[in-house]
């Protein structure tokens, strides 16, 4: 039994942003990528714009991905070592 629940809760949180089949489908996107604008994402994902957003909302928040602003754009990529993190939590189990 685990006595810290720091990276239990931390656990929890990152599989609940990639619990999402279409925040799966954008971490893929990014990593295959590096770097997106969210109409690209858009035009690889047959979403809205706004329902796109909101998915890499919920990424950020979890801090799987960053967005840069570049000009009146934000560029998302993603995060490596909260990426690595989550793996290594996962791989604990």
């Amino acid at each position: 039994v685990q006595t810290c629940a720091l990276p239990i809760s931390e656990l929890a949180a990152l599989a609940k942003a990639v619990g999402h089949p279409v925040r799966v489908r954008i971490l893929r996107l990014l990593e295959r990528r590096n770097a997106c604008v969210c109409g690209d994402i858009v035009d690889e994902i047959p979403l809205a714009q706004s329902t796109v957003s909101e998915h890499l909302r919920v990424l950020k928040a979890a801090g799987l991905v960053r967005g840069d602003v570049d000009g009146p754009r934000v560029c998302y990529c993603l995060e490596p070592s909260v990426l690595r993190r989550f793996k290594a939590l996962v791989g604990a189990l």
